[in-house]
């Protein structure tokens, strides 16, 4: 059985100032192309179908010209909803949608209940498991604490429980939104710290033939069994070295991965991160590769040259995004404050700040407990709120 593996779509986000919404409608057409071409026999989306819980009414609309593209092609699609989708906005509907063979798999209550396909070896459960707020669905679960690794855990048990009830040789699938210990992450996604801890061990998958992951956004291998397909499009320039693609997963008769090939996606258009002053990036023609390409600049210049960003993109004329460095300032305040504050977290800033007003000296464990708690419980009550909107 052939599954085709996506996620993190983030209808309705932006680069920078570009609008990527014909780039996403073109992802969406070589989805169905693919699906239709590679003869896959369902279709796995693993969270962040939206960017965000109000998503923009275009966003919606391609949304819902997927579904019924889906729909026709008559192949199951199960999706769950993500940390940047509103589960009870995402859900509305499931069970109409469900009898097109559109799944959707939004209530964390609901992550035992499989979409059960079939073929000539037996019955494949397919069971999608929602963004857990770990705060939010503890006690539901009966998890020891509050933590990703903890609700995740309860969740697996369940599924496991489920499965074990089943006939013998029933093959398994989950669909998953979480950071995974090994995984690779860009500025891209969203921080879901709780407890100073983001990151969940792989072995929380154990007992299923293969978890179909989604949030981070580079496509990767965890192991054979736990993949990410990342995101379709670049959504931050940290990702200029991503390859974007899909996998296409083949599940052979005993629950082996018989195949694992990655789909490429269309680019709508190049990255590039240039460095250096900006009178040699606009005479170098190493550089002239990236003309065409979305650019990020860092200018390397002693003194801010005049006019930088009309220059640059006399050469460069999609330039999304200018920043200074310059060569003799001392390592200190040699960053811009973007750049300093890139791939670090919350909590972390946060313990920069209290240094900061200090004027030296880093937070104590007990400080660090007391803003880890106050993120933990803003998460919490902002996940809340979204909930009984």
């Amino acid at each position: 059985m052939k599954f085709l593996h996506t996620s993190d779509w983030h209808l309705g986000r932006a680069f920078h100032r570009v609008n990527l919404l014909g780039a996403q409608a073109a992802f969406v057409d070589h989805l169905v192309e693919t699906v239709r071409e590679r003869e896959v026999d369902a279709v796995l989306v693993a969270g962040d179908v939206y960017d965000r819980a109000v998503p923009p009414l275009p966003a919606v609309e391609l949304f819902d010209r997927t579904l019924h593209r889906l729909a026709d092609l008559g192949v199951p699609t199960v999706m769950i909803s993500g940390n940047h989708d509103s589960a009870r906005r995402l859900g509305v509907g499931a069970g109409l949608i469900d009898r097109a063979g559109i799944h959707l798999r939004t209530d964390p209550a609901g992550c035992a209940e499989p979409v059960v396909l079939a073929d000539v070896h037996g019955e494949v459960a397919l069971y999608g498991l929602p963004y857990l707020e770990p705060a939010l669905v503890k006690d539901a679960f009966g998890a020891d604490k509050v933590s990703h690794e903890a609700v995740l855990g309860a969740a697996m048990d369940r599924i496991r429980a489920d499965l074990a009830a089943r006939a013998p040789g029933t093959r398994s699938i989950v669909l998953a939104h979480a950071f995974v210990t090994g995984g690779q992450s860009s500025d891209s996604e969203r921080d879901i710290t709780v407890g100073g801890v983001e990151a969940v061990p792989a072995s929380v998958f154990d007992g299923v033939d293969y978890a179909a992951l989604g949030h981070l956004h580079g496509c990767q291998t965890i192991n054979e069994r736990v993949r990410y397909s990342g995101s379709p499009l670049a959504y931050s320039f940290s990702e200029v070295h991503h390859r974007k693609t899909m996998w296409l997963i083949e599940l052979g008769a005993d629950g082996e991965i018989g195949g694992a090939e990655r789909i490429d996606t269309p680019v709508p258009r190049a990255l590039a991160r240039l460095r250096g002053r900006l009178d040699d990036l606009l005479a170098d023609q190493a550089y002239a590769v990236h003309e065409d390409a979305w650019v990020e600049a860092t200018l390397t210049d002693p003194v801010r040259p005049d006019d930088p960003m009309a220059r640059l993109a006399a050469r460069f004329p999609h330039t999304l995004s200018l920043a200074f460095d310059p060569e003799d300032r001392e390592e200190e305040s040699a960053s811009s404050y973007a750049q300093r504050l890139r791939g670090r977290s919350d909590q972390e800033i946060a313990e920069d700040f209290v240094a900061h007003v200090r004027g030296g000296g880093r937070a104590d464990e007990a400080e660090r407990a007391v803003l880890q708690g106050a993120f933990d419980d803003v998460r919490a009550d902002d996940s809340r709120q979204e909930t009984h909107r």
